[in-house]
């Protein structure tokens, strides 16, 4: 019984794996603030590449 409460204490006391999971969802917040990002700028950018390429003039005479 001794032995049980002993590694029970050893497990509590251990921060190896708490640390390993705090980073990995820092990683995955991280990602998804890029990924939002991206996609946030590359539908910005169509907009503004549709919006210049309307005001052109379209470049064929007759």
């Amino acid at each position: 019984m001794n032995t049980l409460i002993a590694r029970l204490r050893r497990f509590i006391k251990n921060e190896d794996g708490p640390t390993a999971v705090e980073y990995a969802v820092m990683v995955a917040l991280i990602a998804v603030a890029i990924i939002v990002t991206v996609r946030a700028l590359g539908t910005n950018l169509s907009t503004t590449f549709s919006n210049v390429s309307s005001a052109l003039p379209s470049g064929t005479t007759s």
